[in-house]
């Protein structure tokens, strides 16, 4: 956690204070042992989060599914399989925004997925949803694209076809 020059800049001043270096380690946070309660009504919205992760991120293993959106790998797989018993009805949805998990939990789930799958062929490359740390980090080049030079004449060209035409009815009395 200290660098040599830290240590040296220290021995040669009593005075400077140490600081501790960036980890080069990303250490996640300690989870709780044991299953966790999810509130009756996200129950129900668990095999849309699974078809949801299933179809955007089909890297994630069963285990990272599991442990994301807290289900068990039998119902992961009859989703897979289209025999879960409400399967007709199952729309994909996102978990996070559903609350079963964060974003992070899922950045990092699929940053593993990643690195454990290797290289992944460009067929598949565009159906795999981007991560939000990969989505921020490509838009910081578009801004300069986005801040063109706007012509309120080319903004407001369709507008004057839209004008109502005003009729004298009113003036009948």
């Amino acid at each position: 956690q200290l660098t040599r020059e830290e240590i040296s800049a220290a021995e040669a001043n009593p005075d400077h204070k140490l600081k501790l270096s960036e980890p080069k380690v990303h250490v996640p946070e300690s989870k709780r042992k044991g299953p966790r309660y999810t509130p009756v009504s996200k129950r129900q919205d668990r095999p849309n989060a699974i078809l949801w992760l299933v179809r955007n991120h089909p890297e994630l293993k069963d285990a990272q599914i599991s442990r994301l959106v807290g289900t068990t790998k039998s119902t992961i797989e009859q989703i897979r399989g289209r025999t879960h018993w409400n399967a007709a009805n199952l729309t994909p949805m996102d978990p996070v925004t559903l609350g079963l998990c964060t974003q992070i939990d899922l950045d990092l789930e699929v940053e593993r997925a990643a690195k454990n799958r290797g290289a992944m062929p460009e067929a598949e490359l565009g159906s795999v949803l981007v991560s939000a740390r990969e989505t921020e980090l490509g838009n910081l080049g578009d801004e300069d694209a986005g801040e063109k030079e706007i012509d309120a004449d080319a903004v407001f060209a369709k507008l004057s076809s839209m004008k109502r035409v005003e009729t004298d009815e009113d003036d009948d009395d």
